[in-house]
């Protein structure tokens, strides 16, 4: 039976009771002994030693401590101190020692730049935090500076220098174009672990784009351009291969410091044509593959959290097809100091005796000093009990003035270690600290465990009784655990009573009971078979079950490992489940669930349907064979730490050979009575070697299993549990994914029995941001998910999620990168609406600058107007890349209203509004109507129309009656000069059925013209103004000449036809 899971006062109490192995202990966090006992101060929170501010926000200096009574705090600036109340813009947080300085009302955060150390202390001592460096974030601007075009030959090497103004934390180097976009590299391109631009060969290429680093600092979230690089490259007709040779470093041979823990980061850049290929060895040995990375193009080796023994020689060695070189690099690991043995707080009962121990090692080898209550250990007043040997302080018989705070600082020249304990005095009757009268039910032949937190100082001895019998419990069927708790190995029905337990000490004496009943464990002995059965039949699966009468009986169906749906076609009782008209979907496994609140337990069967076609077998209906029996008889024999020996007595297989047997395992920790698959053996084996897990329980059961089916599971076999380890293994799928703008939630898979390895199994987060080499903040869960509060808006975090029992802790857990939530982006930059023409619209726009997390696209609404006219708003949603769009104008007139918005999952972000430009004459427009839907305009153009009809009427009438025709021929005979018409080189054509009436015309200005006659198309074709088209239509306006007036004025006028009152008309 899994017992529930203790609340924290629980475990202080258990730190408490093992005072005697030496072990750190904290006082109970019970209200009631909180209240009573005195505490020294100790310091629970802290800014970190390097305390980098971002100088627009106010400086906020961590410093809290609990103690009772409840210290005070002071500050020492600079080793002097810092009087807190003299500084109008200084505050001290009440209940605590942050220090908060305020510039809403002026001041410059860089006078307060110094060191400083926080003080608390009460009447028992004064505990001391670490000297807290406090630096203002400085992002300086770049230099100006014209940058002339670079020449270089194709083929040569290149270096871009960054050279980026000294920021505070150093910023982050990247390359790109002065159009923002990025500077794609490789092995022949890449940026130096210094922020140049390194081009192992120029190629013509390199020419298409400039180059313009960027600094990217952290504080301020800005980021600032250099101006760019222009390169021009000198072609040739063929580039010369070339032997590689080192660009960075400089030499054959270089040396390099790191300090332990830290990260070591070596790198070679080569020139060469072809380009140069990078690998890295290690003189003497090979890399450390568990630690070892290779980055940019395997141009950098970088070893993560270096030890001593990562110390040596490595060499790059950079070559092509014309050969190659090698550059050694000595690795020099030095330390700062780290903790052997970190000094703990000692409570102590009068008389006893105590030590503090402080080791530290380093390199070089750190010194150590000892101070009390924050003043040199040498100047403190001198106390007969106490002991100073090197490293260690003995206190012999300890009394209630020996209370005090020591601080222990070890350093050399690489960094510090400081630390604060306690030594507390207490003389504390014994006290119970759980609920009286507890009543704990158990699964006959289960493994129980009985707690009984107590405290008191001197610490109390604890014994346990049954019955009020007066023999100690303790050996055989029972263990007493160094914190008092009581383990039963195996419960059997005569455990079954009441059990007290009694801690005492000098000063008294204290005892609580607990009350232990003993449950029948839930067996199904009646479990549901495999059927073979027909389509449209009804099948009934039997599931009957023995459980403890005063326990609640639930029995509930699986189909295929999955929840049952009870529909109109099935029924459930508490004994069975019968389905009626089986339909093919019904085939399958079905899993009957025997549940209580203490223990559970399941039998499985098959289900087999036959279409109405199919004729069953002679195998089928003679059922000759049938599933085995049950495996019987297991022992456990040749127990190891880590493996046992199952062996079973194989039941009848039933004319079927038996193929495989199933072994299944069950423990009582984490899902106590629920079975699983352990492993597969062949038919033909009765004994095999199980391999275990640390700190499980285990209960054995076997499975036969031939061509019909498998048999029942057999009895289980006893119980054994494997001693406990610390885990090997860490939790899966670690993610880290805001669920508000300004949260993180970490989480993950949490581990399983035979993976937890030991009691208490708990996870150790930790999580910082990701490229600020700021101290890791962590915290202990014992669940499966966490959230870290406070965070920027999607900024990558770095996360490790490390397993940790009783036993110890996991494997160095990986990194894994997750972000903050996300918030609406900002406007998209730079919207320009361009108008090449009257019929299009080009819309460009940048990306925003503050994305606030990833970019799901864009959502454009546009709609046309014409002065106070609107037209309908039209929207469309681009994809994140899409930064181009145009659009096609409906009319050249009106003009368009853009409003552009960038989305990420959370929603659209702010938006931004562009007009189209005007057209010249607009202000004309917008102020008249349109003339083209006027109705006098309509009928004018119409009148025009009518008369150019009438015209060309009139022209195809003269065609076609006779008249002036200008006609050239082509022969070289010449007209006669008494012909009339040889001026103009035209003939009379005439029909006497079609001449016109003698009389006069009216024209159209109403006077009367006698004797002339009508215009023949030569009037109209003459002087090269008007002409016909060869489709017969007029273009040009007629003219009569001179000449020919004269020529024609003497004949004699004609009477007025209808033919020539229209050729009048016209």
């Amino acid at each position: 039976m899994a017992r529930p899971q203790p609340p924290p006062w629980v475990h202080a109490a258990v730190l408490l009771c093992l005072l005697g192995l030496g072990g750190a202990i904290e006082i109970p966090m019970d209200p009631s002994i909180q209240n009573e006992l005195s505490q020294p101060p100790t310091i629970t929170k802290q800014s970190v030693k390097d305390h980098i501010v971002d100088p627009r926000d106010n400086i906020l200096i961590e410093c809290e401590a609990k103690g009772n009574p409840a210290p005070s705090f002071h500050w020492t600036r600079n080793s002097r101190f810092f009087n807190v109340a003299k500084d109008p813009r200084v505050s001290m947080r009440r209940r605590s020692g942050t220090l908060v300085i305020d510039f809403r009302s002026g001041g410059r955060p860089e006078e307060y730049e110094g060191e400083y150390q926080c003080f608390a202390r009460n009447k028992f001592g004064t505990a001391l935090s670490n000297r807290i460096r406090l630096q203002v974030s400085k992002s300086p601007l770049w230099p100006k500076e014209n940058l002339d075009p670079v020449v270089v030959q194709e083929g040569a090497p290149l270096t871009l220098q960054c050279n980026p103004p000294p920021g505070l934390p150093s910023p982050v180097i990247f390359w790109m174009s002065s159009s923002m976009e990025p500077i794609t590299q490789d092995k022949r391109v890449s940026q130096g672990h210094n922020g140049d631009l390194y081009f192992s060969n120029v190629m013509v290429q390199d020419m298409q784009t400039d180059y313009s680093c960027n600094a990217r600092f952290h504080f301020t979230h800005t980021i600032q351009q250099k101006n760019p690089f222009t390169l021009k490259v000198l072609t040739t007709r063929g580039v010369s291969e070339r032997t590689p040779s080192f660009m960075y470093p400089q030499g054959t041979a270089s040396s390099q410091m790191v300090l332990r823990g830290m990260d070591l980061l070596l790198e070679c850049i080569a020139s060469g044509v072809p380009t140069p290929d990078i690998a890295w060895y290690k003189k003497g040995g090979d890399l450390p593959s568990d630690k070892a990375k290779f980055e940019n193009f395997n141009k950098a080796l970088r070893i993560t959290s270096v030890s001593e023994e990562d110390s040596g020689e490595y060499f790059c060695l950079a070559s092509n097809k014309m050969g190659s070189i090698r550059h050694t690099i000595s690795v020099r690991v030095k330390a700062a100091p780290y903790w052997l043995d970190e000094p703990k707080n000692l409570i102590l009962a009068p008389g006893e005796d105590g030590r503090l121990v402080c080791r530290a090692n380093g390199n070089p080898k750190p010194t150590v000093q000892w101070m009390v209550n924050g003043e040199p250990l040498q100047s403190a007043p001198p106390n007969p009990n106490r002991e100073v040997a090197g490293d260690t302080i003995i206190f012999r018989d300890t009394q209630i003035s020996s209370r005090a705070v020591y601080q222990c600082n070890t350093s050399n020249e690489h960094g510090y270690l400081l630390a604060n304990a306690f030594v507390s005095v207490l003389d504390v009757p014994p006290r119970m600290m759980s609920p009286r009268n507890q009543l704990i039910r158990v699964i006959l032949y289960n493994r129980t465990r009985l707690d009984c937190p107590f405290f008191g100082s001197p610490i109390p001895t604890l014994r346990w009784f049954k019955n009020g019998q007066g023999s100690n419990l303790d050996g055989g069927n029972y263990h007493v655990y160094e914190n008092g708790s009581l383990e039963i190995k195996m419960i059997r029905k005569e455990d079954q009573g009441i059990y007290t337990c009694v801690a005492t000490n000098i000063l008294g004496k204290a005892e609580n009971q607990v009350r232990l009943e003993v449950k029948d464990p839930t067996r199904i002995f009646r479990m549901p078979e495999d059927q073979v059965v027909k389509r449209g039949t009804t099948v009934q699966l039997e599931c009957r079950v023995k459980h403890d009468p005063s326990l609640k009986l639930t029995v509930s169906w699986l189909k295929d490992d999955q929840p049952l749906y009870i529909g109109n076609r099935m029924k459930k009782e508490d004994d069975s489940l019968t389905i009626f008209g089986v339909a093919e979907r019904d085939q399958g496994s079905y899993t009957c669930v025997a549940s209580t609140e203490l223990d559970q337990d399941l039998a499985k069967a098959y289900l087999t349907v036959l279409a109405d076609q199919t004729t069953p077998t002679n195998r089928l209906a003679a059922l000759p064979k049938g599933r085995p029996d049950r495996p019987r008889d297991l022992e456990l024999t040749d127990l190891a730490e880590r493996s046992v020996r199952l062996t079973w007595i194989p039941g009848d297989d039933n004319n079927s050979p038996i193929t495989d047997y199933v072994v299944q395992f069950e423990e009582d920790q984490f899902q106590p009575g629920v079975w699983h698959d352990h492993s597969k053996f062949p038919g033909s084996v009765n004994s095999a070697v199980l391999q275990l897990s640390p700190y499980v329980n285990y209960q054995f059961r076997v499975i036969a299993v031939n061509e019909v089916g498998s048999s029942h599971p057999s009895l289980p076999s006893e119980r054994y549990r494997t001693s406990g380890a610390p885990p090997e293994s860490n939790p899966s799928d670690v993610k880290g994914e805001g669920t508000r703008k300004n949260n993180m939630e970490i989480t993950w898979t949490p581990m399983n029995a035979t993976s937890a390895f030991g009691p208490n199994l708990r996870y150790i987060v930790k999580w910082r941001r990701k490229e600020t080499r700021e101290t890791w903040n962590n915290a202990t869960v014992w669940g499966s998910r966490y959230v870290v509060g406070q965070t920027p808006v999607y900024v990558p975090y770095e996360i490790r999620v490390q397993a940790e029992n009783d036993f110890g802790k996991g494997p160095e857990p990986d990194t894994v990168i997750g972000y903050s939530g996300e918030d609406l982006p900002s406007a998209p930059r730079r919207f320009r609406v361009r108008q090449p023409n009257l019929q299009t619209i080009n819309l460009e726009w940048d990306h925003p600058e503050h994305p606030n997390g990833i970019l799901t696209g864009y959502s454009l609404r546009y709609l046309p107007f014409n002065g106070t006219k609107l037209g309908k708003q039209m929207v469309e949603n681009f994809s994140p890349n899409q930064t181009k769009f145009t659009v096609q104008r409906a009319d050249p007139v009106s003009r368009y209203r853009f409003t552009l918005s960038a989305r990420t999952q959370v929603g659209s972000g702010e938006a931004v509004t562009e007009e189209s430009p005007a057209a010249p004459n607009e202000a004309y427009t917008n102020n008249q109507p349109d003339i083209v839907t006027q109705g006098w305009f309509i009928g004018l153009m119409c009148a025009i129309a009518l008369l150019v009809l009438i015209l060309l009427i009139v022209c195809f009438i003269k065609r076609s009656r006779g008249g002036k025709y200008p006609v050239r021929e082509k022969k070289d005979v010449p007209l006669g000069p008494e012909d009339p018409k040889e001026e103009d080189g035209s003939f009379d054509y005439s029909d006497e059925d079609n001449k016109p009436l003698q009389g006069s015309q009216t024209s159209l200005d109403g006077t009367i013209k006698q004797q002339e006659s009508d215009d023949s198309l030569v009037d109209y074709g003459e002087g090269g103004e008007g002409q016909f088209n060869e489709d017969g239509s007029f273009i040009g306006q007629y003219t009569v000449k001179k000449d020919k007036e004269e020529t024609e004025g003497n004949e004699s006028s004609e009477a007025t036809s209808p033919v020539n009152a229209i050729y009048s008309l016209a």
